[in-house]
């Protein structure tokens, strides 16, 4: 029994030598490809890993003065989690996470089956000239800058806007809707702004996906009498799950990112407890008010529940469908 478990050890010895020495063989021989790697390699340990020893900020009283950044940076007393514990105990934390939570899943409920929508539509169309100019016409508000957008959405709805006219003229209103002092409504304009400027962008990937379906699928669905419609059911939609699953897995993974540009340039102190969001409030204070530490420990907050929830979203969906980003 021990003389076997010693020749499986020595077996198992020479196996991971020999796979270190295929590793190694492997490198020599695409070395080049290895070299046109190892840019891209630095830039993203440089610019994505290099910032991340700022999360130490949250952990320290960190308060700016005349001297080196870096000497009051590691010199600046620890205190833990007490900034964690100051937001969480804070009168700030709920309103701030009922805006976020609310605005993001608003957002998601409105934003993310729009696309799909489009995508599905846009390919039963055979005209090309018309499925071109739709096509560009949708995706072109994601090009537009937020400062411009919000400008246009802050005309379209003000009170003497054209959607207040329009919906005057037809009688369904008597006077105008002042949306902007109304913060339910702010979830609401915040959801379909974003699904207007994002979802002819969105569509591209799954319009990308749709190409890649075997047109023999097609072929088949048509000799067993699907007319169009059930094509679209039983053959591209089934195609696109993979697709949407990942792409579902990524947007729960954004579900505290409710945005800073919009919700800046939207709102206003008259709706200001139902606009302000964990980008906003920690722009607020961390910059505002020079409360960096604090800025800092609310961003990483955020962060780690965005990890957490890819984490466990991804790991549902490989055990339910066996679609996952990993």
């Amino acid at each position: 029994m021990e003389a076997s478990l010693g020749q499986e050890k020595r077996m198992n010895a020479q196996l991971n030598r020999k796979k270190g020495t295929s590793a190694w063989k492997k490198i020599k021989q695409q070395k080049w490809l290895f070299l046109m790697i190892l840019p891209g390699f630095l830039c993203t340990l440089l610019i994505s890993y290099g910032p991340m020893f700022g999360m130490y900020m949250a952990f320290i009283n960190y308060s700016p003065g005349g001297g080196s950044f870096f000497y009051q940076f590691f010199h600046s007393p620890f205190i833990g989690f007490t900034w964690f514990e100051y937001f969480f105990n804070s009168g700030d934390f709920y309103p701030i996470m009922r805006n976020t939570l609310a605005q993001s899943l608003l957002s998601l409920l409105i934003g993310f089956p729009a696309p799909i929508i489009l995508a599905l539509a846009l390919n039963e169309v055979r005209q090309g000239l018309f499925k071109r100019v739709a096509q560009t016409v949708s995706y072109l508000p994601h090009f537009v800058s937020w400062v411009i957008a919000a400008n246009i959405i802050i005309t379209m709805l003000s009170s003497q806007g054209p959607l207040n006219q329009l919906l005057m003229a037809l009688h369904f209103i008597d006077k105008p809707i002042l949306f902007f002092q109304n913060g339910h409504m702010f979830w609401w304009i915040i959801g379909f702004s974003n699904t207007w400027k994002d979802m002819g962008f969105n569509a591209i990937i799954y319009l990308a996906a749709i190409t890649s379906i075997n047109s023999e699928l097609y072929e088949a669905a048509r000799v067993d009498g699907a007319n169009r419609w059930k094509q679209m059911l039983n053959v591209t939609l089934p195609a696109l799950v993979p697709t949407i699953t990942i792409l579902l897995i990524l947007s729960l993974g954004n579900i505290l990112n409710a945005g800073f540009d919009q919700q800046y340039l939207l709102q206003n102190t008259t709706i200001l407890q139902y606009s302000d969001v964990i980008d906003t409030y920690t722009y607020r204070y961390g910059l505002q008010n020079g409360m960096l530490s604090y800025g800092a420990a609310v961003g990483l907050f955020k962060s780690a529940v965005a990890f957490v929830l890819v984490v466990s979203v991804n790991a549902w969906s490989r055990r339910v469908n066996q679609q996952s980003l990993y």
